[in-house]
Formats: C-alpha cells, sequence, structure tokens
C-alpha cells in the first residue's frame, strides 16, 4: 500500500468515526466492516488519528467491549473521555456493546460518501 492509498484510507477510516456519536462506541471490526479493510487497519488509523483533527477517536474500542491497550496513558485517557460522555464500564472493564453500539451511519450517508450500502 502506498502512502497516498493509506492516507486515502485513513481519511475514509476517520470520516467514518466522525459520525459516531457522543454516548456510544463502534468497534473496530464494525468500522473495519463499512470500510472495508481489517480492524488492525483501523487500529492503525485510531493510533495515527491526528491532534485537533476532530475524530473522536475514543468512541472505538474492541469487539470484547474493552478498549485496547495504548502507549503511555492512552488507555485511561481514553476511558476518562468515554467516562465524561457517559459509558459506564463493568467492574471487569467493559462496556454493554448492545446497549451502547452504535448502530453505524444511514444510508444517505454511505452513498454521499462513495460506499455501497446494499453490499
Amino acid at each position: 500500500m502506498t502512502q497516498t492509498d493509506r492516507t486515502r484510507l485513513f481519511d475514509r477510516i476517520y470520516a467514518l468515526v466522525r459520525e459516531i456519536p457522543p454516548g456510544r462506541i463502534a468497534t473496530y471490526g464494525q468500522i473495519a466492516g463499512i470500510v472495508g479493510c481489517t480492524a488492525r487497519v483501523v487500529g492503525y488509523a485510531m493510533a495515527a488519528t491526528p491532534d485537533g483533527g476532530g475524530v473522536p477517536w475514543q468512541r472505538v474500542i474492541n469487539s470484547r467491549g474493552e478498549i485496547s491497550a495504548r502507549p503511555g496513558d492512552g488507555a485511561s485517557r481514553q476511558r476518562a473521555l468515554l467516562d465524561r460522555e457517559g459509558i459506564r464500564f463493568s467492574p471487569a472493564g467493559r462496556v454493554a456493546l448492545d446497549e451502547v453500539r452504535w448502530s453505524g451511519p444511514g444510508w444517505e450517508w454511505l452513498e454521499r460518501n462513495g460506499y455501497d450500502p446494499g453490499a
């Protein structure tokens, strides 16, 4: 993958993540399924999120409903941001995905942004 391809893919991921409303979360796999990449690539994109880019990276967690390990204080920072949005964690550090998972963007958004909503 060229740097240009990577930038385009990350931009598509960021555009989608910007649609996740406060108080909701999505999983890496959920984002990957819409964009057409792997969950790992979504993780790389979230780790590379530019400061001040308006990407609510904290709203993307793993499929177990947990915050994935991050360098430094990233995981505790993510937890604090989600706590402020009203996301509640169990004593085991998990969120109830069935209660707070984002249902994804609407068909109009998908079409407008070059995704095939019928796929």
